[in-house]
């Protein structure tokens, strides 16, 4: 009897994956979309390409024009959302209301932000995460966040913002590790602005589904930032 051929070795999710289309290509000085730095992350990714093989699950890519005055800066994609779709806070709760905000102060084409190629288009405004991959149970450890920072540093250097916008104490700390600047010194707080020589940094809390249903943030409270925000760009003529 003959021998049967040796079966074909199967290689392993992460050398198969292959991006799925994403709305821009960044440099990938500031972002790479190959990135395995955070090797929980990387094994994550690698179990969820299994798991949810229609899924974008990779390193998620800002969003926006890279010259844009206003970056707004989250915390990292969600599982079935971000991380789905392969756009920031898009294909999940989270993106209702900022984006429907942004469109409301003339950041944004459309309200809704459904998928890659949807033809929505940000004007003057580009949105990054603080951890640009899913983290298990939607929390980055800090080692990871202090990681990621560089691809927000470069971000800073490569095409500097007029305003940013953090969402949530994450986001905001991740913006003043990228300057070096210390954390004290600039306290988080719902509407706070400090001026931090580069730019103007804007807080607001997260747009989750959480704080969204608690009340913790309101429409008119998220509003009202964005209005100071645009307020601000127009007083420096922008």
């Amino acid at each position: 009897m003959s021998k049967a051929p040796d079966k074909p070795a199967i290689k392993s999710a992460e050398s198969r994956w292959q991006p799925l289309a994403m709305d821009q290509q960044w440099p990938v000085k500031v972002f790479d979309v190959n990135c395995t730095a955070c090797p929980r992350l990387a094994q994550f990714h690698e179990q969820n390409r299994v798991k949810f093989p229609d899924h974008f699950n990779g390193p998620v890519p800002p969003f926006g024009p890279a010259d844009a005055d206003l970056l707004i800066v989250g915390l990292a994609p969600g599982l079935h959302g971000a991380n789905r779709s392969g756009r920031p806070f898009t294909g999940d709760f989270c993106g209702d209301l900022l984006y429907s905000t942004l469109h409301k102060f003339g950041f944004a084409s459309k309200p809704v932000s459904t998928a890659v190629g949807d033809g929505l288009v940000l004007v003057n405004a580009r949105v990054s995460n603080a951890v640009k991959c899913v983290p298990p149970e939607n929390k980055p450890t800090p080692a990871e966040v202090k990681t990621c920072n560089g691809f927000i540093a470069h971000e800073f250097n490569v095409h500097p913002p007029r305003a940013v916008l953090a969402l949530g104490l994450v986001g905001h700390q991740a913006v003043l590790k990228a300057l070096q600047l210390k954390q004290s010194a600039f306290k988080f707080g719902h509407a706070a602005e400090h001026d931090l020589g580069a730019f103007r940094l804007f807080d607001s809390y997260h747009v989750s589904r959480y704080n969204t249903q608690t009340g913790r943030l309101t429409t008119p409270m998220f509003e009202g930032v964005l209005d100071s925000i645009g307020q601000y760009l127009k007083a420096i003529g922008q």
